[in-house]
Order: C-alpha cells, then sequence, then structure tokens
C-alpha cells in the first residue's frame, strides 16, 4: 500500500480525540499539539503510544500546525498526507478509496471525502454549500436524480478538514501561508492550487464525519469585525489568480481620505475603529505583496 500519513492538528481536542484516534487505528498518526491547556497531549501519550505527537511551546494556528506535520510526514518518506481535523472522524476505508482515485488522476492534489455531520445522519452543513450548484452543478443533481455518480466532483474550494496532499502538490505549492492563523488558510491554499494547475475534488465513495454543528463560539463583537475584516483582506488580495493588489492600495488612499474628513468634522467616536481599519489594511498590504511573490512560484514553501 502506498505510504501515508494522518496529520492531526490539535487544540484542548479532549472532547473529540479519542473518537477521532479510534477511526484512524493502524494508521500512520502524527499530531501536532498548539500548546493545548487541557489534556489532549497526556491522554494521547497514555492511550495512544503509536501516535507520534509534538507538543508546541505555543499556539501557532491551524495553517502552521498542519505545515509542522507535513514537514515531519515528508522527511518519513509519505507519499501522501491526510489532513484530519481534531473534531472529525474517518469512515472505514475513505483515505485508501482516495488514494486510489487518486493514482487514476493525478491531477488531482486536494481530494476531499463527503462530510457528513457528527453522528453520520446528513450532509455537514457549510460542506453543502461547497458543493452548490454554483460551484458543482452536478453533484445534488447526480444524487436526487439516481443518476450515475462520477468517481470525482471539481470543486474550487472544500475546506481542510480532511484533505488527502499529493507528493506532488507539496512540492509544487507548499504548505498553508503563515499569514492565515485560523480560518482562510484553507481558501487560500486552494487558491494556489489552481494556480498550479492541481485540481479539487470530492469523491463521492468516501466519508467522515465532521462533529461541530451547534458548537458555541463567544468572541467580542469588536475583535470578531477586525479579524475577519483582516481575513477577507487577505483572502481577497491574496489570491494569486487575481491581478487585484492595486485596489487594495487604492482601498487604503480612501481610508485614509475618509479619516480626514472624521477629524475635520469632529466625530471622533468613529476615528478610532477607522485608525484600526487602516492599520490592518497597511499590515495587510505588506504581507500580501511577499506572499504573492511567493506563492507564485513553484516550491516547498512554508515546509521544512
Amino acid at each position: 500500500m502506498t505510504e501515508y500519513v494522518v496529520v492531526i492538528a490539535t487544540y484542548n481536542a479532549m472532547p473529540w480525540i479519542k473518537k477521532c484516534l479510534e477511526s484512524c487505528i493502524g494508521m500512520n498518526v502524527i499530531i501536532v499539539d498548539n500548546k493545548s491547556t487541557d489534556s489532549t497531549v497526556n491522554y494521547v501519550e497514555e492511550n495512544y503510544p503509536n501516535v507520534s505527537i509534538l507538543p508546541q511551546n505555543q499556539n501557532f494556528g491551524f495553517g502552521q500546525a498542519n505545515n509542522i506535520g507535513i514537514s515531519y510526514a515528508l522527511k518519513q518518506g509519505a507519499e501522501y498526507v491526510f489532513l484530519l481535523n481534531q473534531d472529525a472522524y474517518l469512515v472505514d476505508g475513505c483515505i485508501d478509496v482516495l488514494i486510489d482515485m487518486q493514482q487514476q488522476n493525478p491531477q488531482y492534489g486536494i481530494l476531499s471525502p463527503i462530510h457528513l455531520n457528527g453522528k453520520g445522519e446528513r450532509l455537514d452543513q457549510n460542506f453543502s454549500n461547497y458543493v452548490n450548484y454554483r460551484n458543482n452543478p452536478d453533484f445534488y443533481s447526480d444524487f436526487v436524480l439516481n443518476k450515475s455518480l462520477s468517481q470525482v466532483y471539481d470543486l474550487p474550494f472544500v475546506n481542510a478538514a480532511g484533505w488527502l496532499l499529493s507528493w506532488e502538490i507539496l512540492e509544487t505549492v507548499g504548505g498553508f501561508d503563515p499569514i492565515f492563523f485560523h480560518y482562510g488558510e484553507d481558501d487560500n491554499y486552494c487558491q494556489r492550487a489552481r494556480f498550479h494547475n492541481f485540481k479539487i475534488g470530492v469523491v463521492p465513495t468516501a466519508f467522515l464525519k465532521h462533529d461541530r454543528e451547534d458548537r458555541e463560539v463567544i468572541e467580542s463583537k469588536t475583535s470578531n469585525y477586525l479579524a475577519n475584516y483582516e481575513r477577507s483582506l487577505k483572502m481577497k488580495y491574496g489570491d494569486i489568480n487575481n491581478d487585484n493588489l492595486g485596489d487594495l492600495k487604492h482601498l487604503l488612499k480612501k481610508r485614509k481620505r475618509a479619516l480626514v474628513k472624521l477629524l475635520l468634522k469632529l466625530r471622533f467616536s468613529s476615528v478610532e475603529a477607522l485608525r484600526k481599519e487602516i492599520h490592518i489594511t497597511e499590515k495587510v498590504i505588506r504581507e500580501v505583496e511577499l506572499s504573492r511573490d511567493n506563492n507564485r512560484a513553484k516550491g516547498k514553501h512554508y515546509l521544512t
């Protein structure tokens, strides 16, 4: 069997890690732990001695933690790396089906199984949006009309809760761009994959369960807004398929003109929020300029 390694980035994973690892029994698994404050590391070390665990001294976020795991896997000679979320569980045969499909269709750098919800009783809600008519007009139609299913369905994006990455894409595109800490890194990776002529697909005969619905997320509105603002700029203007960086620089000029108007009108209550947006925009321009130049070139970017 072709050598593959499962890479799982964890952070306070105790609610899911047992079911996650039980779904990977008999596989070569690497965990990169982002300095969990619960007992994730101790639990894995005590109960899964065959799992390689790499505890970190800080929280590197999803992308960089996976880069550490991918680098470790490649040094072990892995031909494929399967990225698995800590809250996702493989359904029997999932990875074997994906590898078989990739070997028949090497143009696919990223292959994903179908994502079910945690109970396996329906599609994961977000996944159902990725396979909508705009992204692939055949996916739902083939199921509903009882047509013969395609071996693989092309998509512009599917989230990285369960990705099979080929050796070729890792050598050509590299790892996740570290300008993204959490969320957006998989969007950016798919953009880069398409730029370098790799396809992204979902295989309808492979499945995983993603146990994330109805989870409560609590964030302050202010910090959430600014984080989303920064991430949205990076996702839009970091896309190397589009030559749109000039638009971002124009946006910065507009923001600065708006700031002057607010100061002249003595609307000081709105000034601070706009200052923060300007600071973020300037930061993103610097990061995205370097990122775009780097990501256009072929190579094992961000991997060691």
